[in-house]
């Protein structure tokens, strides 16, 4: 049977947890592989709105197993109050329909803190970090010094790695002017939260090649986008994580054998939270009306997002570096009542033309978007759910973006309800 990886091929906030949600109708495994609780995705089910950051889409479907991998960073009590408060919602969450790697890293309260004072105090150049301590988990991860899930069920285990950790944190605090960690205080909030998550915590490579065997299908899912990646996105500008196809294998123990499917996620648009480069940004009145009609405010953080037209050059790059085999194009229906609509097809530096985005970050500042201009459409593709009910000019624009990006559309979302998406090519098709 067909496996799917899902990615952002943008700066994220593409809406990825409705096409993710959409295509769990077809899996039996949904299994989120890198990030934390930055992310975040928003359902709309029935006119009901539901906020996930750590738990795969995949969790309002009822007989689906979901799957939190080793690639991701967990905020255990991030986690319980997100289980809290969909619960609330009718949405049952038990270790029968939530599995959760042994081997996950924890964010602690020791990673916000340190995060959100090296950005207080970063004079230099922020980077737009969220301040929930993604970036030091994963520094502790690959620091070998992280406390992982596996840990919390043994005292002299769990001691051991604290004491690790702190003899780190405790030198980069001095620094900062911060007080050395309470160990005692940070030993009893690990104890007091351990036999609530350790319930969900089990072999997951195990379990997901014996799904695999077993024929079951088992859709991965990101989180962020292919451009915040921590090597091939806008460098420093990025998420601590890889956040291409790649990362499905090694974020969940399944080797690279088991994707048949990759399906980018990419907005009609372009927009972007924090701070980098942004080629195709509008400071205008056609950027304040891309945000207005898209919502443009970030799930978890509700930061205003910027906004700007399509970047052909970026996703072409993107579906490259992830092997990408379809895209689904969402928020079509943001650009109705467009007169002129502009595609960036490439970039001018210092009187060349370029294809691709400079590895350079002084160069990714001063690239200028070579644009293409297309007419655009006054109906509404709102809702649409065949290609009948689209605009002449909307499918033009479609097909031209499949061209410039080398990629073809797999899906079209027209709005966020779940069901208002076209298929053009099912993913879990054999």
């Amino acid at each position: 049977m067909a496996n799917v990886v899902v990615v952002g091929a943008q700066w994220g906030d593409e809406g990825k947890g409705k096409i993710v949600d959409w295509l769990s109708e077809r899996a039996d495994v949904i299994a989120r592989f890198q990030g934390g609780h930055n992310a975040g995705h928003t359902l709309v089910i029935d006119g009901e709105v539901f906020k996930l950051s750590l738990l795969p889409s995949g969790i309002v479907r009822k007989g689906k197993r979901s799957v939190i991998g080793n690639g991701v960073v967990l905020d255990p009590w991030a986690l319980m109050d997100e289980i809290e408060r969909l619960t609330a919602q009718g949405v049952e969450v038990t270790p029968a329909n939530l599995m959760i790697a042994e081997n996950t890293p924890l964010i602690l309260p020791v990673h916000g803190e340190l995060d959100r004072a090296r950005e207080d105090q970063n004079a230099v150049a922020k980077i737009g970090t969220t301040g929930r301590g993604i970036g030091p988990a994963y520094e502790d991860k690959v620091g070998r010094r992280t406390v992982r899930v596996a840990d919390l069920a043994d005292k002299a285990t769990l001691e051991s790695r604290v004491d690790r950790l702190l003899v780190h944190h405790d030198a980069l605090r001095r620094g900062l002017g911060l007080p050395e960690v309470d160990r005692a205080a940070l030993l009893a909030k690990l104890e007091e939260i351990a036999p609530k998550l350790l319930p969900f915590a089990a072999p997951v490579w195990k379990v997901l090649n014996e799904d695999r065997r077993a024929g079951k299908r088992i859709l991965f899912e990101g989180a962020q986008g292919a451009l915040l990646d921590i090597d091939f996105g806008t460098y420093p500008f990025v998420t601590s994580s890889n956040t291409m196809a790649g990362m499905a294998s090694t974020g969940t123990g399944l080797g690279p054998g088991a994707v048949d499917f990759v399906l980018g996620i990419v907005k009609a648009y372009t927009t972007r939270v924090g701070e980098g480069p942004f080629p195709t940004e509008l400071d205008d009145d056609n950027g304040q009306r891309l945000g207005e009609r898209g919502h443009e405010f970030g799930t978890v953080t509700g930061r205003k997002r910027r906004c700007g037209w399509f970047d052909a050059v970026l996703v072409r790059q993107t579906c490259a570096t992830s092997g990408v085999s379809g895209i689904a194009l969402t928020k079509l229906d943001v650009l109705d009542g467009f007169e002129k609509l502009n595609i960036c097809t490439g970039y001018e530096l210092d009187g060349e033309t370029l294809d691709y985005l400079p590895t350079a970050a002084d160069q990714q500042a001063r690239v200028k978007p070579i644009y293409e201009t297309m007419d655009g459409w006054s109906e509404s593709t709102a809702g649409a759910r065949s290609w009948a009910d689209l605009p002449a000019a909307a499918i033009k624009y479609v097909r031209r973006v499949e061209e410039l990006i080398q990629c073809p559309v797999a899906l079209l979302s027209t709005s966020p309800e779940r069901d208002d998406t076209i298929l053009v090519t099912d993913p879990f098709a054999d």
